[in-house]
Parts: structure tokens; sequence; C-alpha cells
């Protein structure tokens, strides 16, 4: 190794530790470093606002075995898609949590960001209800596993849910196919018509469960409903055909393309390129199939 590339593998050291606990600003005057301080800056700056402390910790956690994935988290995760416009911060942990719950083996991240979703203003009501919203989408285990998580984050901040339950006593049948055509319109009717000759049961438990059940719910809002299941239908990567559907609801209940798309790259840094780019091709597709 030259001087030269020892004193910069100091120097992106130094940045990190520095950028950790203060923000990392103003290290070097050099373009590129002047550039890359102030991603890092940013990026900083909304982490801190999404996690409080927790997140300067997490990256300082990694100085001395992997700073340069710190600095990515920071300038790219944080810096990049975060500060992005077109969802706010609560918009983006329903995301998030729809895309750590549905992958299952990432309790670690889920913890941290179920913290962060009450940092930025979410109720615990509001994030269990994200977790439930998972089961038609990626089943009860990962379910399971993220309530559990919910429960430990909750009791570290000495939170106490006093959590609602459905009432309703209206035809289960009834009031899914109410919410399905809502939600999807006559397309949604149709799929359950299309499975009449082979499942018709599993048409009935979409219809009952699904929508009667898990999203007659009234304690998430359609829109958030929507913003969760993109972000698990993308994270999960082998679901085009229902994310088609559920990109195309995400407009009906008035998700902007813009929101739709802002949704989708918001999940790279969590299930990286691939999944989103074929997301993305997915949504193209929506798009051009409806008018607007």
């Amino acid at each position: 190794m030259t001087k030269s590339d020892h004193d910069t593998t100091v120097n992106r050291r130094s940045l990190l530790a520095a950028g950790a606990l203060i923000g990392a600003v103003g290290v070097s005057t050099a373009p590129e470093a002047s550039a890359a301080s102030g991603r890092y800056a940013r990026g900083m700056a909304v982490l801190r606002q999404v996690s409080g402390d927790r997140g300067a910790e997490v990256v300082k956690s990694l100085s001395d075995i992997a700073p340069d994935l710190g600095r990515y988290i920071v300038e790219f995760a944080y810096g990049d898609v975060y500060a992005r416009p077109g969802l706010d911060h609560r918009q983006r942990q329903l995301v998030t949590i729809g895309a750590l719950a549905a992958q299952g083996d990432t309790a670690p991240q889920l913890r941290f960001h179920l913290d962060a979703a009450l940092q930025v203003g979410l109720s615990p009501v509001e994030i269990v209800e994200a977790l439930i919203h998972i089961v038609p989408f990626a089943g009860f285990p990962r379910a399971l596993n993220a309530v559990q998580a919910a429960r430990q984050v909750f009791a570290d901040r000495g939170i106490t849910v006093e959590p609602p339950v459905q009432t309703d006593q209206r035809d289960r049948y009834a009031r899914g196919a109410e919410k399905l055509v809502e939600v999807d319109g006559q397309h949604g009717l149709d799929v359950i018509e299309s499975l009449r000759d082979i499942a018709p049961d599993l048409g009935r438990y979409v219809v009952e469960f699904a929508f009667g059940d898990v999203y007659y719910r009234p304690w998430l809002t359609v829109r958030q409903r929507q913003l969760v299941t993109i972000g698990a239908l993308t994270a999960f990567g082998d679901a085009a055909p229902q994310l088609r559907v559920h990109l195309g609801a995400a407009l009906r209940v008035g998700l902007s393309r813009g929101q739709v798309v802002e949704a989708l790259i918001h999940v790279v840094p969590y299930a990286g390129f691939p999944r989103v780019l074929n997301a993305v091709t997915v949504a193209r597709g929506v798009f051009e199939e409806l008018p607007g």
C-alpha cells in the first residue's frame, strides 16, 4: 500500500468515526470528499431523525471491522434513499416493516426499525396492525416472529399496549367482498371467480380472511396497508402477479404513481436491487395499463 492509499484509508475511517459522533462535516476540502461528506452529513441527520442515537451507535460499531459498510448505510440508505421526497418517515417505516417482516430472517433489523417507527410517530397499535397485515402475504410464522420482536421493543421502551379486538359481527364474506372491491375494484372479484372451477374454497378464504378479517380491520388506512403490502411483496421477490394486483390497488386507493415508485425504491436497502428492479418492471406494466 502506498502512503497515499494509506492516508486515504485513514481519512475514510476518521470520517466514519467522526460522523458517527458529530455528523461528519468538513473533514476534507477535496471535491470528492466534500461530496461524500455532504451525503454523509445529510444521511446522518436523517438517521438521527428516524432512530435517535441508536443508528449512530450501529454505524460506530462497524468501525473496527467494516467502516465502509457503515458509511454506505449512512450515505446511501439514509443520505440518498430516506432523504428523498415523496414519502414521509412514517410511510417509509411502514414499507420497511413490511419488507423486513416478510423476509423473516431479519430480527435485529426489524427490532431496530420497529423502534424507529415509534420514534417517527407510528403508534404501537399501528405497528402491530402492520405486522398482522403481512399474514396473508408471508404467513403466520413470520408474523408471529415479528410480533415477538415488537413485544421486545415495547418492553424495552416501557410501553404497555392495549390491543384492539375486531368486534364487527357482519358476515365475513360480505364485508370481505365489500373491502375487496374497495381496494381492487371488480378485478378482485374476477380473480376470486377464476378459482371457482379448481379451488373455490381458496377464493372464499381470500375474501373472508384476507379482506373480511385482515383488510377490514380499521386500525390502518387502506393507503397504509398498501404501503406495507408493497414492501412485503417486493422484498418477497417471487410474487409478480400479486404485486401487479396490489400496485394497481395502491393507485386505486389514492397513492400516486410517484409514491408507488418511491415505495419500491425504498426497499432497495432492505432487499437489494434485483428484486426492486423486477418490481419496477411490474409497476411499468401497471402504469401502461391504467389511465392517468
